[in-house]
């Protein structure tokens, strides 16, 4: 969806980030190519590393400010992230290589 969806390339340019066009690529293309290796079942361990750095910058960048409305707020808003993060978790500690 970062390469399709306009609107979401707009939140994610104002994130403030150095060269947000170039990182917008970057990431979108590190998701597609970790994540064809995740479903191949090649090089899980390296192919989650990249993955796990893109979802706590995730948290950090979009859910993080929603903490000062309240935990219930924040933990309500980071679901999904904190669910991925903790699959990836698994997917590393299992995977044999």
């Amino acid at each position: 969806m970062k390469l399709i969806s306009t609107e979401l390339a707009h939140s994610f340019i104002a994130l403030g980030l150095p060269y947000p066009q170039l990182m917008l690529y970057v990431v979108a293309l590190l998701e597609i190519i970790c994540g064809l290796l995740i479903l191949a079942n090649k090089s899980v361990k390296n192919a989650v590393i990249p993955l796990i750095g893109i979802i706590i910058a995730a948290l950090l960048l979009t859910k993080l400010p929603s903490l000062n409305t309240g935990l219930l707020q924040f933990a309500f808003n980071a679901r999904l992230d904190i669910v991925m993060l903790g699959l990836l978790f698994v997917l590393y500690k299992r995977s044999p290589y």
